[in-house]
Protein backbone atom coordinates (compact mmCIF):
# COMPACT_ATOMS: atom_id res chain seq x y z
CA UNK A 1 0.00 0.00 0.00
CA UNK A 2 2.91 2.09 0.86
CA UNK A 3 4.49 1.47 -2.80
CA UNK A 4 1.38 2.69 -4.57
CA UNK A 5 0.90 5.82 -2.33
CA UNK A 6 4.60 6.53 -3.16
CA UNK A 7 3.87 5.79 -6.71
CA UNK A 8 0.95 8.16 -7.18
CA UNK A 9 3.18 10.88 -5.33
CA UNK A 10 5.49 10.87 -7.69
CA UNK A 11 2.66 10.63 -10.56
CA UNK A 12 0.82 13.59 -9.24
CA UNK A 13 3.63 15.93 -9.17
CA UNK A 14 4.95 15.35 -12.41
CA UNK A 15 1.28 16.48 -13.57
CA UNK A 16 2.10 19.39 -11.56
CA UNK A 17 5.57 20.13 -13.54
CA UNK A 18 3.57 19.78 -16.87
CA UNK A 19 1.40 22.09 -15.87
CA UNK A 20 3.56 24.74 -14.32
CA UNK A 21 5.20 24.52 -18.05
CA UNK A 22 2.12 24.46 -20.03
CA UNK A 23 1.37 27.85 -17.94
CA UNK A 24 4.75 29.63 -18.93
CA UNK A 25 3.97 28.46 -23.02
CA UNK A 26 0.97 30.29 -24.26
CA UNK A 27 -1.13 30.20 -27.18
CA UNK A 28 -0.05 32.84 -29.22
CA UNK A 29 1.88 32.28 -32.82
CA UNK A 30 4.13 34.89 -34.39
CA UNK A 31 4.14 34.60 -38.06
CA UNK A 32 7.30 36.47 -39.40
CA UNK A 33 9.11 37.55 -42.57
CA UNK A 34 12.65 38.71 -43.44
CA UNK A 35 13.74 40.71 -46.61
CA UNK A 36 17.27 41.92 -47.43
CA UNK A 37 18.96 44.84 -48.17
CA UNK A 38 17.59 45.04 -51.78
CA UNK A 39 14.24 43.52 -51.04
CA UNK A 40 14.42 39.68 -51.80
CA UNK A 41 13.63 37.11 -49.49
CA UNK A 42 15.81 36.50 -47.22
CA UNK A 43 16.96 33.11 -46.11
CA UNK A 44 19.18 31.54 -43.30
CA UNK A 45 18.50 34.49 -40.60
CA UNK A 46 18.45 33.64 -37.08
CA UNK A 47 15.66 35.69 -35.36
CA UNK A 48 15.57 35.91 -31.78
CA UNK A 49 12.72 36.97 -29.65
CA UNK A 50 12.80 37.39 -25.66
CA UNK A 51 9.85 38.67 -23.58
CA UNK A 52 12.35 40.50 -20.87
CA UNK A 53 9.72 39.84 -18.12
CA UNK A 54 9.57 36.45 -18.25
CA UNK A 55 12.68 35.30 -19.63
CA UNK A 56 11.20 33.55 -22.53
CA UNK A 57 13.38 33.25 -25.47
CA UNK A 58 13.11 31.60 -28.74
CA UNK A 59 15.50 30.84 -31.62
CA UNK A 60 14.29 30.12 -34.95
CA UNK A 61 15.51 30.45 -38.57
CA UNK A 62 14.54 31.91 -41.65
CA UNK A 63 13.11 29.61 -44.47
CA UNK A 64 13.99 30.06 -48.38
CA UNK A 65 11.25 32.69 -48.47
CA UNK A 66 12.65 34.58 -46.17
CA UNK A 67 9.75 32.87 -43.30
CA UNK A 68 9.84 31.72 -39.82
CA UNK A 69 7.30 30.70 -37.28
CA UNK A 70 7.13 31.32 -33.60
CA UNK A 71 4.53 28.80 -31.78
CA UNK A 72 4.01 28.98 -27.82
CA UNK A 73 3.69 32.98 -27.16
CA UNK A 74 2.20 34.35 -24.17
CA UNK A 75 1.02 37.92 -24.47
CA UNK A 76 3.41 40.64 -24.33
CA UNK A 77 5.99 42.92 -25.85
CA UNK A 78 9.03 41.16 -26.74
CA UNK A 79 12.44 41.99 -28.32
CA UNK A 80 13.95 41.15 -31.56
CA UNK A 81 17.27 40.35 -32.79
CA UNK A 82 18.18 39.57 -36.30
CA UNK A 83 21.73 38.10 -37.28
CA UNK A 84 23.28 37.10 -40.42
CA UNK A 85 27.06 36.38 -39.22
CA UNK A 86 28.01 36.19 -43.26
CA UNK A 87 26.59 39.47 -43.82
CA UNK A 88 27.67 40.72 -40.68
CA UNK A 89 23.72 41.56 -40.05
CA UNK A 90 23.10 42.40 -36.51
CA UNK A 91 19.25 44.28 -36.10
CA UNK A 92 17.07 44.91 -33.04
CA UNK A 93 13.51 45.37 -32.67
CA UNK A 94 10.21 44.90 -30.48
CA UNK A 95 7.45 43.23 -31.62
CA UNK A 96 3.75 43.15 -29.79
CA UNK A 97 1.83 39.80 -29.74
CA UNK A 98 -1.69 38.93 -28.19
CA UNK A 99 -2.89 35.31 -27.59
CA UNK A 100 -6.09 34.39 -29.50
CA UNK A 101 -4.91 36.90 -32.79
CA UNK A 102 -3.15 37.10 -35.69
CA UNK A 103 0.12 38.07 -34.74
CA UNK A 104 3.21 39.18 -37.66
CA UNK A 105 6.16 40.67 -38.08
CA UNK A 106 7.73 42.04 -41.18
CA UNK A 107 11.46 43.47 -41.66
CA UNK A 108 12.29 45.07 -45.17
CA UNK A 109 16.15 45.86 -44.65
CA UNK A 110 15.70 47.99 -47.71
CA UNK A 111 12.77 50.07 -46.17
CA UNK A 112 15.04 50.20 -42.87
CA UNK A 113 18.01 51.69 -44.71
CA UNK A 114 15.70 54.29 -46.71
CA UNK A 115 14.41 55.55 -43.79
CA UNK A 116 18.25 55.89 -42.07
CA UNK A 117 19.12 57.29 -45.77
CA UNK A 118 16.69 60.08 -45.56
CA UNK A 119 17.29 60.62 -41.37
CA UNK A 120 21.05 61.34 -41.97
CA UNK A 121 21.52 62.61 -45.64
CA UNK A 122 25.03 63.73 -45.20
CA UNK A 123 26.57 59.54 -43.78
CA UNK A 124 24.50 58.45 -46.96
CA UNK A 125 26.10 61.16 -49.18
CA UNK A 126 29.64 59.45 -47.53
CA UNK A 127 28.88 55.89 -48.52
CA UNK A 128 27.81 56.85 -52.03
CA UNK A 129 31.04 58.62 -52.55
CA UNK A 130 32.99 56.35 -50.63
CA UNK A 131 31.54 52.93 -52.95
CA UNK A 132 32.16 55.26 -56.13
CA UNK A 133 35.38 55.54 -55.00
CA UNK A 134 35.78 51.96 -54.49
CA UNK A 135 34.61 51.04 -57.88
CA UNK A 136 36.74 53.77 -59.69
CA UNK A 137 39.76 51.79 -57.51
CA UNK A 138 38.70 47.85 -58.97
CA UNK A 139 38.15 49.30 -62.44
CA UNK A 140 41.34 50.95 -63.08
CA UNK A 141 43.30 47.95 -60.82
CA UNK A 142 41.99 45.00 -62.92
CA UNK A 143 42.94 46.97 -65.93
CA UNK A 144 46.93 47.36 -64.72
CA UNK A 145 46.08 43.54 -64.02
CA UNK A 146 44.86 42.76 -67.25
CA UNK A 147 47.93 44.39 -68.60
CA UNK A 148 50.26 43.00 -66.43
CA UNK A 149 49.40 39.39 -67.39
CA UNK A 150 49.59 40.73 -71.12
CA UNK A 151 53.41 41.49 -70.36
CA UNK A 152 53.76 38.06 -68.54
CA UNK A 153 53.12 36.31 -71.96
CA UNK A 154 54.64 38.86 -73.91
CA UNK A 155 57.75 37.81 -72.16
CA UNK A 156 57.45 34.58 -72.78
CA UNK A 157 57.34 34.64 -76.22
CA UNK A 158 60.60 37.15 -76.44
CA UNK A 159 62.29 34.13 -74.82
CA UNK A 160 61.46 32.29 -78.13
CA UNK A 161 62.61 35.57 -80.56
CA UNK A 162 64.49 38.07 -78.17
CA UNK A 163 65.14 40.46 -80.90
CA UNK A 164 61.74 40.85 -82.30
CA UNK A 165 61.27 44.96 -81.87
CA UNK A 166 57.76 44.78 -82.16
CA UNK A 167 57.10 42.77 -78.98
CA UNK A 168 59.37 45.09 -77.30
CA UNK A 169 57.35 47.32 -78.04
CA UNK A 170 54.41 46.01 -76.89
CA UNK A 171 56.12 44.57 -73.16
CA UNK A 172 56.89 48.64 -72.91
CA UNK A 173 53.47 49.35 -74.18
CA UNK A 174 51.73 46.90 -71.29
CA UNK A 175 53.45 47.90 -68.70
CA UNK A 176 53.10 51.54 -69.41
CA UNK A 177 49.58 51.11 -69.14
CA UNK A 178 49.62 48.84 -65.69
CA UNK A 179 51.20 51.52 -64.29
CA UNK A 180 49.03 54.02 -65.50
CA UNK A 181 46.10 52.21 -64.22
CA UNK A 182 47.77 50.91 -60.90
CA UNK A 183 48.32 55.22 -60.39
CA UNK A 184 44.85 56.16 -61.03
CA UNK A 185 43.83 53.09 -57.97
CA UNK A 186 45.79 54.17 -55.85
CA UNK A 187 44.28 57.60 -56.48
CA UNK A 188 41.13 56.01 -55.77
CA UNK A 189 42.34 54.28 -52.79
CA UNK A 190 39.82 55.65 -49.61
CA UNK A 191 41.61 56.53 -46.58
CA UNK A 192 40.30 53.85 -44.41
CA UNK A 193 41.11 51.11 -47.16
CA UNK A 194 44.42 50.34 -46.05
CA UNK A 195 44.54 46.67 -47.83
CA UNK A 196 43.97 47.70 -51.44
CA UNK A 197 45.79 51.18 -51.42
CA UNK A 198 48.53 49.19 -50.20
CA UNK A 199 48.40 46.70 -52.96
CA UNK A 200 47.87 49.50 -55.46
CA UNK A 201 51.47 50.49 -55.09
CA UNK A 202 53.13 47.17 -54.62
CA UNK A 203 51.42 46.68 -58.02
CA UNK A 204 52.48 50.07 -59.47
CA UNK A 205 56.02 48.90 -58.20
CA UNK A 206 56.03 45.80 -59.91
CA UNK A 207 54.87 47.82 -62.96
CA UNK A 208 57.70 50.46 -63.01
CA UNK A 209 60.13 47.50 -62.50
CA UNK A 210 59.19 46.54 -66.17
CA UNK A 211 59.80 49.59 -67.06
CA UNK A 212 63.54 49.57 -65.88
CA UNK A 213 62.43 52.55 -63.62
CA UNK A 214 63.84 51.43 -60.26
CA UNK A 215 64.21 54.46 -57.64
CA UNK A 216 60.39 55.02 -58.40
CA UNK A 217 59.34 51.07 -57.72
CA UNK A 218 61.52 51.09 -54.50
CA UNK A 219 59.48 54.03 -53.83
CA UNK A 220 56.25 52.77 -54.97
CA UNK A 221 56.86 49.70 -52.51
CA UNK A 222 58.11 51.65 -49.88
CA UNK A 223 55.00 53.58 -50.03
CA UNK A 224 52.88 50.23 -49.69
CA UNK A 225 54.93 49.18 -46.90
CA UNK A 226 54.23 52.40 -45.00
CA UNK A 227 50.24 51.50 -45.26
CA UNK A 228 51.09 47.56 -44.24
CA UNK A 229 54.68 45.99 -44.22
CA UNK A 230 55.19 42.60 -45.57
CA UNK A 231 57.81 40.83 -46.09
CA UNK A 232 57.75 40.27 -49.99
CA UNK A 233 57.24 44.36 -50.30
CA UNK A 234 60.57 44.35 -48.66
CA UNK A 235 62.11 42.17 -50.70
CA UNK A 236 61.39 43.77 -53.58
CA UNK A 237 62.39 47.34 -52.54
CA UNK A 238 65.47 45.65 -51.45
CA UNK A 239 66.16 44.00 -55.12
CA UNK A 240 64.79 47.62 -56.92
CA UNK A 241 67.21 49.40 -54.73
CA UNK A 242 70.27 47.79 -55.49
CA UNK A 243 69.45 47.84 -59.74
CA UNK A 244 69.01 51.31 -58.68
CA UNK A 245 72.59 51.71 -57.57
CA UNK A 246 71.71 52.24 -53.65
CA UNK A 247 73.98 49.44 -52.72
CA UNK A 248 74.17 50.55 -49.32
CA UNK A 249 70.63 50.98 -48.49
CA UNK A 250 69.45 47.42 -50.11
CA UNK A 251 70.59 45.18 -47.51
CA UNK A 252 68.51 47.07 -44.74
CA UNK A 253 65.41 46.19 -46.74
CA UNK A 254 66.32 42.28 -46.64
CA UNK A 255 67.09 42.34 -42.96
CA UNK A 256 63.33 43.93 -42.53
CA UNK A 257 62.10 41.19 -44.00
CA UNK A 258 63.42 38.77 -42.60
CA UNK A 259 62.59 40.09 -39.75
CA UNK A 260 58.66 39.31 -40.51
CA UNK A 261 59.58 36.15 -42.50
CA UNK A 262 62.76 34.31 -42.34
CA UNK A 263 61.79 32.36 -44.89
CA UNK A 264 62.70 34.92 -47.39
CA UNK A 265 66.40 35.48 -46.67
CA UNK A 266 67.92 33.06 -49.29
CA UNK A 267 65.53 35.05 -52.09
CA UNK A 268 66.83 38.48 -50.74
CA UNK A 269 69.96 37.96 -50.24
CA UNK A 270 70.55 35.77 -53.45
CA UNK A 271 68.77 38.48 -55.65
CA UNK A 272 70.85 41.34 -53.86
CA UNK A 273 73.76 38.73 -55.15
CA UNK A 274 72.77 38.51 -58.46
CA UNK A 275 72.44 42.15 -58.89
CA UNK A 276 75.66 42.78 -57.95
CA UNK A 277 77.13 40.45 -60.02
CA UNK A 278 75.41 41.40 -63.32
CA UNK A 279 76.76 44.73 -62.30
CA UNK A 280 80.34 43.66 -62.39
CA UNK A 281 80.48 43.71 -58.40
CA UNK A 282 81.92 40.58 -57.54
CA UNK A 283 83.32 41.52 -54.41
CA UNK A 284 80.45 43.21 -53.28
CA UNK A 285 78.45 40.42 -54.04
CA UNK A 286 80.26 37.95 -52.33
CA UNK A 287 78.35 38.94 -48.81
CA UNK A 288 74.84 38.82 -49.52
CA UNK A 289 75.54 35.40 -51.38
CA UNK A 290 77.37 33.87 -48.18
CA UNK A 291 74.05 35.05 -46.09
CA UNK A 292 72.10 33.55 -48.98
CA UNK A 293 74.04 30.27 -48.78
CA UNK A 294 74.23 30.41 -44.36
CA UNK A 295 70.23 30.67 -44.92
CA UNK A 296 69.77 27.74 -47.25
CA UNK A 297 72.66 25.62 -47.36
CA UNK A 298 70.44 23.07 -50.00
CA UNK A 299 70.54 25.86 -52.70
CA UNK A 300 72.75 24.87 -54.99
CA UNK A 301 72.12 28.60 -57.62
CA UNK A 302 73.21 30.11 -54.35
CA UNK A 303 76.53 28.10 -53.83
CA UNK A 304 77.34 28.37 -57.55
CA UNK A 305 77.18 32.17 -57.68
CA UNK A 306 79.16 32.63 -54.80
CA UNK A 307 81.98 30.18 -56.45
CA UNK A 308 82.22 32.70 -59.18
CA UNK A 309 81.83 35.67 -56.94
CA UNK A 310 85.14 34.56 -54.85
CA UNK A 311 86.54 33.18 -58.02
CA UNK A 312 86.16 36.84 -60.18
CA UNK A 313 88.41 38.30 -57.05
CA UNK A 314 91.16 35.83 -57.40
CA UNK A 315 94.51 37.77 -57.00
CA UNK A 316 97.65 37.19 -58.67
CA UNK A 317 101.48 37.68 -57.84
CA UNK A 318 104.71 36.84 -59.49
CA UNK A 319 107.02 34.49 -58.05
CA UNK A 320 110.68 34.26 -60.47
CA UNK A 321 109.04 32.65 -63.77
CA UNK A 322 105.83 32.16 -62.14
CA UNK A 323 102.32 33.56 -61.99
CA UNK A 324 100.85 33.01 -58.33
CA UNK A 325 96.75 32.70 -58.10
CA UNK A 326 95.80 33.78 -55.05
CA UNK A 327 92.18 31.66 -55.17
CA UNK A 328 89.79 33.33 -52.06
CA UNK A 329 89.40 30.67 -49.15
CA UNK A 330 85.87 28.86 -49.79
CA UNK A 331 85.89 29.20 -53.65
CA UNK A 332 86.57 25.34 -54.43
CA UNK A 333 84.44 24.91 -51.22
CA UNK A 334 81.38 26.79 -53.03
CA UNK A 335 82.06 24.95 -55.87
CA UNK A 336 82.27 21.77 -54.05
CA UNK A 337 79.06 22.51 -51.88
CA UNK A 338 77.07 23.58 -55.19
CA UNK A 339 77.64 20.06 -56.22
CA UNK A 340 77.11 18.65 -53.43
CA UNK A 341 73.46 20.04 -52.90
CA UNK A 342 72.29 18.58 -56.66
CA UNK A 343 74.71 16.13 -58.21
CA UNK A 344 72.53 16.19 -61.06
CA UNK A 345 71.31 19.47 -61.29
CA UNK A 346 71.58 22.27 -63.70
CA UNK A 347 74.95 24.27 -62.43
CA UNK A 348 76.64 20.64 -61.04
CA UNK A 349 78.98 20.22 -64.37
CA UNK A 350 79.35 24.13 -64.28
CA UNK A 351 80.74 23.96 -60.51
CA UNK A 352 83.07 20.68 -61.65
CA UNK A 353 84.35 22.68 -64.53
CA UNK A 354 85.21 25.84 -62.25
CA UNK A 355 87.12 23.63 -60.00
CA UNK A 356 89.06 21.60 -62.24
CA UNK A 357 90.39 25.49 -63.65
CA UNK A 358 91.42 26.23 -60.42
CA UNK A 359 93.18 22.91 -59.44
CA UNK A 360 95.27 24.19 -62.54
CA UNK A 361 95.67 27.90 -61.55
CA UNK A 362 96.81 26.38 -57.92
CA UNK A 363 100.01 24.99 -59.42
CA UNK A 364 101.00 28.44 -61.27
CA UNK A 365 101.77 29.43 -64.65
CA UNK A 366 105.15 29.67 -65.90
CA UNK A 367 105.36 32.51 -67.67
CA UNK A 368 108.83 32.53 -69.72
CA UNK A 369 108.86 33.35 -73.32
CA UNK A 370 111.35 32.42 -75.92
CA UNK A 371 113.73 31.19 -73.47
CA UNK A 372 116.93 29.67 -75.52
CA UNK A 373 117.54 26.07 -75.51
CA UNK A 374 121.39 24.88 -73.97
CA UNK A 375 123.86 24.03 -77.21
CA UNK A 376 124.07 20.50 -77.50
CA UNK A 377 120.06 19.69 -76.68
CA UNK A 378 118.60 19.48 -80.21
CA UNK A 379 117.49 21.88 -82.68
Amino acid sequence: MKKTLVRMGIATALVAIAAIIAAAQGSGRLDGEIRDASGNPYPDVSVTIKNPETGFTSTSKTDKSGKFIVLGLRSGLYNVVVTNERDHLNFQDQVKVQEGEENNYKLNLKDVMAKQAAAHPDEEKKKEEDQAKYENLKTHFMAGVAAMNDAKTVKTQLQATPADQTLKDKLTADYTTAATEFKAAEQSAGAKDVANHALSWANLGAAQEGLNQYPEAADSFQHAIDLKPAANYYVAEATDLAKAGKYDDAPGACEKAIALDATVATMCYKNLGIVLSNAGKMKEAIVPLQKATQADPKDDQGWFLLGNALAATIDTKQEGEKMIYIIPPGTLDAYQKCIDAKPTGPYAAQAKAAMDGLSQLDQGVDTTVGKRKKKGTGN
